[in-house]
C-alpha cells in the first residue's frame, strides 16, 4: 500500500490514474496545479499563511471596522482608484472633514478613532456609517464599507442600505460544538440528507419570517423529519428579496430582513445542539451592480473586485463578475467564507453558480454531452477554477470535518476529487439532470411513454469516486410560472380533493403514489446525498412567487403553507410521514453510504425498476397493474422481510403490501442474480426488503 502512495503523482495529475481517459488533459491539470501552488507560495510569503491571510478583518492590517483593545476603533478600507477618503456617520454628524483616512501605497484608506473619555467605543452600536470617497477619475461618493457585517434597510424611506456599527453589549456566547463527527462521517462516506431552506418564507403567514421563528418552529420539523443538514438560502445580504438571495451587495452581512446577528447565531447554535450540520448558500459566483449599497464602482472604477468591461458583466444575471486573478479578491472571497466558518459557526458551503463561474462563456447558450474537450481549454476559467482550489484546501486545512458543495450543471471531471490528486476539492455535486429529468416527464410524457431505462440511466450517471446529491426538484421549479411536482401531479385537483373527508380520486391516487415513487427512487438510487426544497416534502400546493409590483407585493405565495400537515383531515401529513420514514429507514440501513446499486431489473413493459444496495432489495412498481407473484432476483440467499412500502395506510395508501410476509429465495439464478424471490408488487408503489435471516 505504501507503494502505490508512494508512487501517486504530486504535480496534480494523480487524477489521471483514476480516470485514464483524463490521460490526454494531464498537461491541463498539471498547469492548473502549479497556477494553485503558485498562489499557496505568494500568500506564505507575503501573507504569513493561508489562515493569516483568511481572516482579512482581523489584525492590524485588517479590513473594515473593528475595536481594539483600548476600545478605539480602526477602520482600513481598499480602494486604489479613490485619492481621498472619510469616515462619517451619525458619530460625526456626517462630517466629511473630520475623520480623514490616510491612504498607504497600496490603495488602502485607515482611520483611527479613539475612545470616549469615558473608555467607550467613539461610534454608538448599531449607529449609521459610511466612507466618503474622492476618486481619482474625478468625482466623488459615498460607499457602505464592504466589510461592514451590519445593514438594514427602510423601504419606506429608501430602497438603498444604510451601514450600521454592529458593537453589541452582549455579544452571543455559542453553548454547542459542531456536530464534528456527523460532518466528518458524511464528508468522508456520503450519507448527507439536506433540508433547503429559506428563512424568509418559512412561515404559513404573509410576510417575512424570522430567524427566531425559524429556530422555534423549523429546527425541531427538520430534525423530526430524519434530516442531518440544513442548507440555508438568502442569507447574505441582498436588496432584491425576489431574487431568492442571489443578488448580494454586501458580503459580511447576514440579512437584516430576518433579525439580527446575534439571532442567526442562536439559530445555528441550537441546530448544532440539535446534531445537525447547517450549511450556508455561498454567492461567490456574482455580485448585484448596486453602486450606492454593494460592491461595485467601490473606488470609482469598475475594474476593483471585478473584470472590467464585459468581461465583469454576466449577460443573464445583470450582475457583475469577480477577478479571481486579483491578490486583494482572493483575500475578500477567502476571508468572506472563513468569516462565516469563524463568526457564525456554520459547518461548510453550497457554492451557487460553479458552472458560471468555471467557463468564459458562464454556462450561457452551451450545452454539455460529457466530451472531455468541452472541460479544458481556452473556455475554462482557470482563475475561477484555481479561487475554488484554494477556497476548499483553505476549509479543509482549518476545518478538517467541513463540507462543500458544488452547484454544477456541466458535469467537471475530477470537481469532488481532492485538491491534491489535481481536483477541485469540493465534497459533492449537485445532480442537477435529476430533476430537470422528471420535469420533462411530468410536462411531455404520458405514463405509458415513460422510457423506464433513461430514468435509471439518469439516477446512476455519475463519476466513480465523486460524491452527489440527488434531488426530485429544486426551489427554482416552485418559483412562479413553474410546478412543484406535486402540482404537476394533481394540478386544480389539490384545491378539492386533498381531504380526507372527498373521495380519492384516481388524479390524487396517481399523484401521492407518484410522489413518494420519485423521491424514494431518487434517494435510493441516485446518489451519496439527497436533497429536499423546504415544503416539497409533504407536496405543497401552488408556486413560489416574492413580493414584486407585478402581483401587488403580495406575500400571499411568497410562504410555507405546514398548517397543512398538522390539520389531521388533509392528505398533505401522508407524504410528510413518507419523507420522515424514508429518511429514518435511510439512517438504519445507511445505503447514502453505500456503493452504487446493482439494477437487475429495468422493465419496460411492466414499468418496474429492481436494484440492490446496502444488503436491501428495492422494487418499484411505475406502471398502472398490480403483479401477483413477481418474480425479482437477488444475490443474497435468506429470508426477507418488508422494511417501508409506499402503500402503508398511513402514507396514503392502500395497505395492499403485508408487511409481516417472510419473502424466501430460491437458488435459481434470475435477472444475473444467484437467488430469487416473489412478491406482490401493487400499481405505483414501491417497497424495500431487508434479509432478517
Amino acid at each position: 500500500m505504501s507503494s502505490s502512495v508512494a508512487s501517486r503523482p504530486t504535480d496534480g495529475t494523480a487524477v489521471v490514474q483514476t480516470d485514464p481517459y483524463l490521460e490526454p488533459f494531464a498537461p491541463f491539470f498539471k498547469k492548473r496545479f502549479d497556477t494553485y501552488l503558485n498562489w499557496v507560495k505568494t500568500i506564505n510569503e507575503n501573507e504569513g499563511g493561508i489562515d493569516k491571510f483568511s481572516k482579512g478583518w482581523e489584525g492590524p492590517n485588517g479590513l473594515g471596522l473593528q475595536i481594539l483593545p483600548d476600545n478605539s476603533i480602526l477602520y482600513r478600507e481598499w480602494a486604489p482608484g479613490a485619492s481621498q477618503a472619510s469616515l462619517i456617520g451619525d458619530f460625526n454628524n456626517w462630517d466629511k472633514t473630520s475623520h480623514p483616512m490616510t491612504r498607504n501605497p497600496f490603495g488602502t484608506f485607515e482611520v483611527r478613532i479613539p475612545a470616549t473619555s469615558g473608555g467607550q467605543p467613539a461610534i454608538a452600536h448599531d449607529s449609521k456609517v459610511k466612507i466618503h470617497l474622492k476618486f481619482k477619475s474625478g468625482g466623488e461618493g459615498d460607499r457602505l464599507p464592504a466589510w461592514i457585517t451590519r445593514v438594514t434597510q427602510d423601504l419606506s424611506v429608501s430602497p438603498v442600505y444604510d451601514a450600521r456599527f454592529w458593537n453589541p453589549p452582549q455579544k452571543y456566547q455559542f453553548k454547542n460544538p459542531r456536530p464534528v463527527a456527523e460532518m466528518k462521517r458524511i464528508a468522508e462516506n456520503g450519507g448527507i440528507k439536506i433540508y433547503e431552506a429559506h428563512v424568509g418564507i418559512s412561515t404559513p403567514e404573509g410576510r417575512v419570517g424570522t430567524y427566531k421563528e425559524f429556530e422555534r418552529d423549523m429546527l425541531p420539523r427538520i430534525k423530526a423529519l430524519g434530516y442531518n443538514t440544513i442548507q440555508m438560502m438568502a442569507i447574505m445580504e441582498h436588496p432584491y428579496y425576489a431574487s431568492f438571495g442571489y443578488q448580494v451587495t454586501s458580503f459580511f452581512s447576514v440579512s437584516s430582513r430576518y433579525g439580527t446577528p446575534e439571532d442567526l447565531k442562536s439559530l445555528i447554535d441550537t441546530a448544532h445542539g440539535m446534531g445537525l450540520t447547517v450549511l450556508l448558500d455561498m454567492v461567490h459566483s456574482h455580485a448585484c451592480k448596486n453602486i450606492l449599497d454593494g460592491i461595485n464602482e467601490f473606488d470609482g472604477t469598475d475594474h476593483q473586485y471585478f473584470h472590467s468591461g464585459p468581461k465583469g458583466k454576466h449577460e443573464l444575471w445583470d450582475s457583475r463578475l469577480f477577478n479571481y486573478g486579483s491578490h486583494e479578491v482572493l483575500r475578500f472571497l477567502l476571508s468572506n467564507l472563513r468569516f462565516y466558518m469563524e463568526e457564525y459557526q456554520f459547518d461548510g458551503f453550497r457554492f451557487d453558480g460553479v458552472t458560471s463561474m468555471m467557463y468564459t462563456h458562464h454556462g450561457i447558450g452551451t450545452g454539455f454531452s460529457g466530451g472531455y474537450h468541452e472541460y479544458f481549454g481556452p473556455n475554462v476559467d482557470d482563475e475561477a477554477v484555481v479561487y475554488m482550489m484554494l477556497a476548499n484546501s483553505m476549509i479543509r486545512s482549518l476545518y478538517p470535518s467541513s463540507i462543500t458543495i458544488a452547484e454544477d450543471v456541466s458535469g467537471m471531471p475530477a470537481l469532488c476529487v481532492p485538491v491534491a490528486d489535481g481536483g477541485v476539492g469540493f465534497d459533492y455535486r449537485l445532480a442537477m439532470a435529476v430533476p430537470d429529468m422528471w420535469i420533462k416527464l411530468l410536462k411531455e410524457k404520458s405514463d405509458d411513454q415513460w422510457d423506464i431505462g433513461n430514468i435509471v440511466f439518469t439516477l446512476i450517471n455519475r463519476r466513480h469516486g465523486e460524491k452527489s446529491i440527488a434531488y426530485a426538484e429544486s426551489h427554482d421549479q416552485a418559483l412562479v410560472g413553474d410546478k412543484t411536482l406535486a402540482f404537476w401531479l394533481m394540478d386544480k385537483e389539490m384545491y378539492t380533493h386533498m381531504s380526507d373527508l372527498t373521495e380519492m380520486t384516481p388524479v390524487i391516487e396517481r399523484g401521492l403514489g407518484f410522489h413518494k415513487l420519485i423521491r424514494l427512487i431518487v434517494h435510493t438510487l441516485g446518489g451519496e446525498g439527497y436533497l429536499n426544497f423546504e415544503g416539497n416534502e409533504f407536496g405543497h400546493p401552488e408556486w413560489l412567487d416574492f413580493p414584486r409590483e407585478g402581483n401587488g407585493n403580495s406575500f400571499h405565495y411568497a410562504r410555507r403553507q405546514f398548517n397543512l400537515i398538522e390539520d389531521d383531515l388533509l392528505r398533505y401529513k401522508y407524504l410528510y410521514n413518507f419523507d420522515a420514514e424514508m429518511n429514518n429507514v435511510e439512517r438504519k440501513y445507511r445505503w447514502l453510504e453505500a456503493p452504487q446499486a446493482y439494477v437487475s431489473l429495468k422493465n419496460q413493459q411492466d414499468k418496474v425498476i429492481v436494484f440492490e444496495r446496502a444488503g436491501l432489495l428495492f422494487i418499484f412498481n411505475f406502471g398502472p397493474q398490480s403483479f401477483v407473484d413477481y418474480r425479482v432476483g437477488v444475490e443474497e440467499a435468506g429470508t426477507y422481510n418488508v422494511v417501508l412500502s409506499s402503500d402503508e395506510k398511513r402514507f396514503g395508501g392502500f395497505d395492499r403490501i403485508a408487511l409481516d410476509t417472510k419473502h424466501f429465495t430460491t437458488p435459481m439464478e434470475w435477472n444475473n442474480r444467484k437467488n430469487w424471490l416473489q412478491v406482490y408488487a401493487p400499481s405505483r408503489t414501491a417497497m424495500i426488503l431487508a434479509k432478517t435471516a
